[in-house]
């Protein structure tokens, strides 16, 4: 009988909810809106987990469900997979028990951590960290996700928070982050962060554009910084160069011997990562930065799901 687990991905706006092999085969799957807004996260995740259990049972080939994943948005304590803290964009969820509302529910094992760190658990079981035993990823999103693996482990911290490399300070004089830090490396690569860059570079060299650019995005701006745009490229130059900033402090503190970098403006891989690697390197110690290669995140959209479900391998006894 063919093992298989449910992964789920629970973001600010969708879960994405699957059944997943322990080679990452994705079995069967479902989406719906997280209907955050309205605090319906977990009977969300529920009915995304219900479908797909129902989708398994008409399967022609027989099935075994043994846990559920879940990965998600938000700080993850790891004693008891409960939500530690989440921002208003899900207002109610920071306390929510998402381990135990799930075992309750289901009667399986349940395995909860952050988002980013099970993009770390697909990538170490079926990615570029197969085989390395110290590499960091980091998500360039709607915010800065990272996740450090250390001697073959996935780190946490004494809370869950460990990784956080988007609030990382990459500028002391910098403005206020929603963190409350000051100059956070969020506030410059993310997606949010290039986009209000942008708006406000356009604004000081054409006032009067406000209500053209209000809605411009961080993949936009990256085409035109493709094409040759003067704004785009300062830009895009300020954002290269805060995760670089962010990067040689990952690597003097870590010595990772990889960096995968997904998500975001980092799909469009070269130019970008040739630039990365440029202002990575003049800001690294030459020995530290020799044992380190900066690469793209391999896994594709559905790593989430995958790596969520990929967690019931990676820390399931009932599979040993």
């Amino acid at each position: 009988m063919l093992k298989a687990a449910i992964g789920v991905d629970i973001g600010g706006t969708k879960i994405n909810a699957g059944l997943v092999d322990g080679t990452g085969r994705i079995l069967t799957e479902t989406s719906l809106p997280t209907e955050a807004s309205r605090r319906r996260v977990m009977e969300q995740a529920r009915m995304a987990i219900d479908m797909v259990l129902a989708q398994a049972g008409r399967l022609a080939e027989s099935v075994e469900t043994v846990g559920i994943g879940v990965g998600t948005a938000g700080q993850v304590s790891p004693e008891d997979g409960s939500i530690v803290f989440a921002t208003d964009t899900m207002p109610g969820y920071t306390g929510t028990p998402v381990r135990k509302i799930l075992e309750d529910a289901y009667r399986l094992p349940v395995h909860v951590d952050n988002d980013v760190n099970v993009l770390a658990v697909a990538e170490k079981r079926l990615g570029s960290g197969r085989g390395v035993k110290d590499f960091v990823c980091v998500a360039l999103g709607t915010g800065v996700g990272g996740a450090i693996v250390s001697n073959g482990r996935l780190l946490h911290g004494s809370k869950g928070a460990a990784g956080e490399i988007g609030h990382l300070s990459v500028r002391y004089d910098g403005p206020r982050c929603i963190c409350g830090g000051i100059g956070c490396l969020e506030l410059y690569a993310s997606g949010t962060g290039i986009a209000r860059l942008m708006r406000e570079r356009l604004l000081l060299e054409r006032p009067g554009t406000g209500t053209e650019t209000a809605d411009i995005t961080a993949r936009e701006v990256a085409e035109l910084w493709l094409q040759g745009d003067e704004s785009a490229s300062w830009v895009m130059n300020q954002a290269v160069c805060a995760l670089a900033v962010g990067l040689a402090g990952v690597i003097h503190t870590l010595n990772p011997e990889i960096i995968m970098v997904g998500g975001g403006v980092a799909d469009i891989r070269e130019p970008f990562f040739r630039r990365l690697r440029e202002e990575t390197e003049r800001r690294t110690m030459g020995s530290m930065l020799a044992a380190t290669r900066i690469e793209p995140a391999v896994m594709g959209s559905r790593s989430g799901m995958i790596g969520a479900a990929l967690q019931v391998w990676e820390y399931g006894e009932e599979l040993e």
